[in-house]
């Protein structure tokens, strides 16, 4: 679960998202309402990606992000790169799956040469990894000069008002649709513990400025549960 560290979170998470890959985007459309959709959309924009540029989409999962980059611009070139082979799998069958390229790959290896991309996304990438600092200074690498990293994830309930009723959505409401729709309550039990383990905005954005990361901003969504931080090379 949230409290696993090093090879044995990532083992962990590289099963439960092979597990619940075929409820994946449907529990994702639940828990947010259909909002998730927007966020992506706002990545892509921010992502700032020029006609006939090249995206790399990681934990790319079904490829949402990247349908979206498709849709956005003309002629893109899009790789979608994820260590789990399943949730790729469900993606690749989807209408849009054929227009772009996937990969299996660790986020802290990237397997591209330097100064690749236009731009790196990622959507729940970074409160899965062992190693923040790490997974970004290899989006930098890869990325070219002048270039973006756009990261959506999810962030801890403020602490305000609202923070008892989130923990009672993230606590009970998600792991129960979880069980009903996904037959995987664990899976849904990990996400949002690992939600509340993760950092601030403010301590994500101080943490990709330490690694590198120029021009660093964020904007958050759903009372400040979601949070979608770019910045450049």
């Amino acid at each position: 679960m949230a409290h696993l560290k090093g090879k044995e979170r990532s083992a962990y998470v590289q099963n439960m998202f092979d597990r619940i890959a075929g409820r994946y985007n449907l529990m994702n459309r639940i828990m947010t309402g259909g909002q998730d959709m927007r966020w992506r959309r706002f990545v892509v924009q921010q992502a700032r990606i020029p006609a006939g540029g090249t995206l790399l989409d990681l934990a790319t999962g079904t490829g949402d992000i990247g349908f979206e980059a498709i849709k956005a611009v003309s002629g893109i070139h899009v790789v979608g790169a994820d260590f789990s082979l399943g949730m790729m799998i469900v993606g690749k069958s989807l209408p849009m799956g054929e227009k772009m390229d996937w990969c299996g790959a660790d986020a802290l290896q990237l397997p591209f040469p330097d100064n690749t991309f236009n731009a790196v996304t990622s959507g729940y990438l970074m409160r899965n990894v062992i190693d923040i600092p790490r997974t970004l200074k290899e989006q930098l690498r890869v990325l070219k000069p002048g270039g973006r990293i756009v990261v959506l994830d999810t962030s801890p309930p403020p602490d305000n008002w609202t923070r008892p009723f989130i923990e009672i959505h993230l606590r009970y409401i998600i792991p129960t649709l979880g069980r009903i729709i996904s037959g995987n309550a664990d899976a849904y039990q990990y996400l949002p513990s690992s939600t509340q383990a993760f950092k601030t905005p403010e301590e994500l954005a101080a943490i990709m400025r330490e690694a590198g990361v120029r021009n660093v901003e964020y904007q958050t969504f759903m009372l400040g549960t979601m949070a979608v931080h770019w910045g450049e090379k």
